[in-house]
């Protein structure tokens, strides 16, 4: 396993992200809610950039005890990245897709030792 400087510290700010190539391809770290994530800049779907996506609250539909249909709402707990390509989104704390948990992102160790971000792959 190798150990891979991404940025100092006080480069990523909440909700922003970096990007380091190595032998692996691109990692694209994220800083969300304050935790560090890294993943394989790669989406399962079709290989689009989807650590470049938008970062959006995930959608839920509120279903009454009767199960009808009453609108949507945002989780304010769950944090997923869309990929730009065709959108399919993942949580940032599992990288499972949203839509269909047998797919996900490749996951790195990621942590910040002495004001730096180091990836582990």
């Amino acid at each position: 396993m190798t150990d891979i400087f991404v940025a100092r510290s006080d480069e990523l700010q909440e909700g922003g992200r970096v990007f380091v190539s190595c032998d692996v391809g691109d990692i694209g770290v994220l800083r969300v809610k304050g935790k560090l994530h890294a993943f394989l800049n790669v989406c399962p779907h079709q290989g689009g950039p989807v650590c470049s996506g938008m970062l959006i609250h995930r959608v839920e539909e509120i279903i009454a005890e009767d199960k009808t249909f009453q609108g949507m709402r945002f989780n304010e707990n769950d944090i997923n990245v869309v990929c730009p390509w065709h959108g399919w989104e993942f949580n940032v704390e599992t990288g499972r897709c949203a839509g269909d948990g047998k797919w996900s992102l490749r996951r790195f160790k990621v942590a910040e030792k002495n004001g730096d971000i180091h990836v582990t792959v």
